[in-house]
């Protein structure tokens, strides 16, 4: 074999080597590891806790993406997990589930306070139920209050179960639960009763004009439940208030903050989100 073809053969090897393509087996497993840190994320936003399995976590800052260790306004909410259910109740988005309702206790469903906060004793309520009349309290117009509540009879409420909490910057948060008989009393509550399009009927205490909240991602949708969102528009007044209302089964959520000069965002948007997860 001449010099010049033994040149030509170790080329063509070189050549074969560098096109040839990797094992497979580290391409798989790295493919595999992004495809579940992407999916742990991908269900609420990047300032916000996310569910997983049964339990609801928080996940650490440094998993998410753009965030490292510096504070990004969460809060720090315990480990969150759902009530256990009576012995052969189903889930209440489970397909033996016709009425969709939560076998769970009420009060069990409400979101514990975070780390730092003061709690509302007022509105635990007796033995944890709280009095319509409380929650009415959120409010702004005498009209509006007994024409919810009587919407509330007419429609057969059942039980209310709140918390609420001060944090130390004062952003304060009230969070009530309204149980009904079923989830087609909550679809239609939510569809031109309490909310009309999208958008919050009835003022509450301390807003006058109520715009679309354009900060809160959509990404954050959580399955089977319903999300009406309202922002207090500009200009405010001495404090803003962000509220939301939740559809999920036979329960309506009412979720309030507030808090002197600007209520921020993210906090609002994570206890939304994590109260939406513990419902669901």
């Amino acid at each position: 074999m001449t010099e010049q073809t033994e040149q030509t053969e170790q080329t063509e090897e070189r050549q074969a080597l560098v096109s040839s393509p990797p094992p497979e087996v580290g391409k798989d497993r790295r493919v595999l590891r992004a495809v579940l840190r992407w999916t742990a994320v991908a269900v609420v936003f990047a300032a916000v806790g996310t569910a997983a399995a049964y339990g609801i976590t928080r996940p650490e800052r440094t998993d998410l993406p753009g965030l490292a260790t510096e504070s990004d306004g969460r809060w720090d909410y315990p480990e969150i997990v759902r009530p256990p259910l009576p012995s052969g109740s189903p889930a209440p988005f489970a397909e033996a589930n016709k009425a969709a309702a939560h076998h769970a206790d009420l009060r069990a469903l409400v979101l514990p306070a975070p780390k730092g906060a003061k709690v509302d004793t007022a509105l635990r309520g007796e033995d944890g139920w709280l009095g319509v009349k409380t929650f009415l309290a959120e409010y702004a117009s005498t009209d509006d209050r007994e024409t919810i509540e009587q919407m509330l009879t007419d429609y057969g409420l059942r039980h209310i179960a709140a918390h609420g909490w001060t944090m130390r910057d004062g952003t304060r948060t009230r969070i009530y639960l309204l149980r009904f008989a079923t989830a087609a009393v909550v679809d239609d509550l939510l569809a031109g009763k309490l909310t009309a399009f999208d958008n919050p009927r009835y003022h509450l205490r301390g807003t006058e004009e109520v715009a679309d909240d354009e900060q809160f991602p959509a990404s954050s949708q959580v399955d089977g439940v319903v999300r009406v969102l309202g922002n207090e528009a500009k200009p405010y007044g001495a404090e803003q208030v962000r509220h939301a209302y939740l559809g999920a089964g036979d329960t309506v959520a009412l979720i309030v903050q507030s808090r002197r000069g600007t209520a921020e965002a993210v906090p609002f948007q994570q206890t939304v989100v994590l109260q939406s997860q513990l419902l669901s």
